[in-house]
């Protein structure tokens, strides 16, 4: 069985769902402490005018929306999180939709793995035809039907998505020498290290300084850019890549 890989964020998805998401909460208001609302506002803007480094940012931004998760009810986390697969959804990039078309097409399983909440990410599995789809897990106080802050398991680093990988490869027997993976990210650096066909996705900066460092991955991997209209494809090979 052959399988392609896909993490969402900046892969798939032209920004990341679970900003998206937080967005949502802060529009309707689900929290009310001013300073907080005003640190989120804060690191929104730093990652909106590209200043700082783009996985540090997802990072710190992750401990702000624990918080804001914290105590949010099951029935209006559905409500937000419907509302941003079906307005936001379809803002993804044209080469991994097209890409997500033809594996599916060619008989491969299409296995979406990222670290945005898994309530998110089976939206967007269920709304591009995913096989299978992995997310990072929040835990729920079941007797109060409420979130609590707390993730019981992350899938945003590339131990955590490696581990989600393995259990694929023994569900379906995955060859990996010709399987497909997708990201952008360095916690996406395992998934594409491990198959035959890694494709880097607009890579943020450490990600290409680590195939610039892999010389195993750095000879098979595809470095695709998306602009506007135009995909381009860049060798990581070329020195003119520079940082």
């Amino acid at each position: 069985m052959i399988a392609a890989f896909f993490d969402i964020d900046g892969t798939i998805y032209r920004n990341a769902l679970l900003i998206e998401h937080f967005k949502k909460m802060i529009k309707y208001e689900l929290f009310d402490d001013i300073h907080y609302k005003l640190k989120v506002e804060e690191a929104y803007h730093l990652w909106d005018i590209r200043k700082g480094d783009y996985d540090n940012y997802l990072l710190d931004l992750i401990e702000l929306y624990k918080k804001a998760l914290n105590g949010l009810s099951e029935q209006y986390n559905n409500f937000i999180s419907d509302q941003v697969v079906s307005l936001k959804g379809n803002r993804v990039y044209t080469y991994t939709r097209e890409m997500i078309r033809w594996h599916k097409e060619n008989g491969h399983k299409v296995i979406f793995i990222s670290g945005s909440p898994s309530f998110l990410v089976s939206r967007m599995a269920e709304k591009f035809g995913a096989d299978e789809y992995c997310g990072s897990i929040y835990e729920i106080d079941f007797e109060n039907k409420k979130f609590t802050g707390n993730i019981i398991k992350p899938m945003w680093d590339s131990l955590h998505k490696q581990e989600a990988i393995n259990q694929f490869i023994e569900k379906y027997k995955i060859d990996m020498k010709k399987s497909f993976a997708y990201g952008d990210t360095n916690g996406d650096l395992s998934m594409l290290s491990s198959v035959g066909n890694p494709r880097a996705i607009n890579p943020s900066k450490e990600l290409l300084k680590n195939i610039k460092n892999n010389l195993l991955l750095k000879e098979k991997i595809e470095i695709i850019v998306e602009r506007k209209d135009v995909v381009y494809k860049l060798n990581p090979n070329v020195e003119t890549i520079e940082f």
